[in-house]
């Protein structure tokens, strides 16, 4: 894990705002501790959840996106940092593994310009260079009995966390995504709008559940290849659940989880179909939080639920004012998915 960048007991010590009568979460989250190996860590650790951030916009820049999600870590982290530790939830459930080291790459794409047919290969090349070292990274952690939860970073990261799962289970997996858009586009080089496809064209994927999709925003020729697939890839659209009101979200639930619960899957949520959440792709008309923690809360409560990624938030490109409220809905979905989950195990007990 040569390109881990490990957040130690000092970095959590910095973001962790310490007050009398109560105990927050990053008093009593784990970290790894110098010299030590991770991975040997992270297996002997009775902790169950990994928290791993990937601060880059590089896939977003090549999918002609707005860049600005390589900072949704830094606002998840100091977030996370300051929930409340208590029975509903507990810090020392998680891990931080820390971030992948991107600085180097995030320099190189500073001056290139994805209208150009040469530096958008550049892009898509170092997409692929991220996309080795997150499948790795993911790999290692479910390899070691833990869950990876994922933030930051461009929607282009479902290929590694597909990848890296699929190749710990030893078989190809499946996937939901709360989004907005497919993410199934052309193989035109990577980028964030065609991780899934990628991952589904190279067996790492088998089926697919794309939930929300909005009409607007899909392309003709992305349905007609779906519905030549349709026993492997399904959708359902924004608009025919909340706008004409012809499905039921909840049902919409239960049919999406028939699909994929009989393998491993990944949980995968794209921010952007939040309404006015700052985004590569900020929209006006979408999905209510509420909704999305209950999605998160519903697919989580399975033995299958193999990973969260949370991804496509861009502080930065939010007001200054308000850019921490972005890490705190992530803060939200994290504990969401964590408690849904936990739950499986007390009732396997009762």
């Amino acid at each position: 894990m040569e390109k881990l960048i490990t957040f130690s007991i000092n970095d959590l010590a910095k973001i962790t705002n310490h007050r009398s009568g109560e105990i927050k979460f990053g008093e009593k989250m784990l970290t790894i501790p110098k010299d030590t190996d991770p991975i040997h860590f992270i297996k002997s650790s009775e902790a169950k959840y990994v928290l791993f951030g990937i601060p880059e916009d590089i896939g977003v820049r090549a999918n002609y996106g707005r860049p600005g999600a390589a900072s949704a870590w830094e606002s998840a982290i100091k977030s996370i940092a300051n929930i409340q530790h208590n029975r509903f939830s507990k810090g020392s459930q998680i891990i931080i593994l820390g971030q992948l080291d991107v600085k180097q790459e995030m320099k190189e794409v500073e001056n290139l310009d994805f209208n150009d047919v040469d530096d958008r290969s550049k892009l898509s090349q170092l997409v692929e260079k991220i996309d080795k070292e997150v499948s790795h990274i993911i790999c290692k952690i479910i390899q070691s009995g833990k869950i990876p939860i994922v933030i930051g970073g461009g929607h282009n990261n479902s290929y590694g966390n597909i990848k890296g799962a699929a190749l710990a289970k030893g078989k190809a997996i499946n996937a939901i995504n709360f989004d907005a858009h497919s993410d199934f586009r052309i193989l035109e080089g990577r980028h964030s709008g065609n991780g899934f496809s990628y991952a589904f064209e190279e067996g790492f994927l088998k089926k697919y559940f794309i939930f929300g999709l909005h009409e607007n925003y899909t392309s003709k020729s992305v349905l007609d290849i779906i519905k030549k697939i349709e026993d492997r890839v399904r959708y359902n659209t924004y608009d025919s659940v909340n706008i004409r009101k012809e499905k039921n979200f909840n049902q919409e639930m239960i049919t999406a989880l028939e699909f994929i619960k009989y393998d491993p899957y990944g949980i995968e949520i794209d921010l952007d179909a939040i309404p006015n959440i700052a985004s590569s792709a900020m929209t006006l008309s979408g999905f209510s939080i509420e909704e999305l923690r209950q999605f998160v809360s519903f697919f989580a409560k399975n033995k299958n639920a193999a990973y969260l990624h949370i991804c496509e938030g861009a502080p930065d490109l939010g007001e200054e004012k308000n850019n921490h409220l972005i890490g705190k809905l992530i803060g939200y979905l994290v504990t969401d998915f964590m408690k849904s989950h936990n739950a499986i195990v007390l009732e396997n007990v009762i």
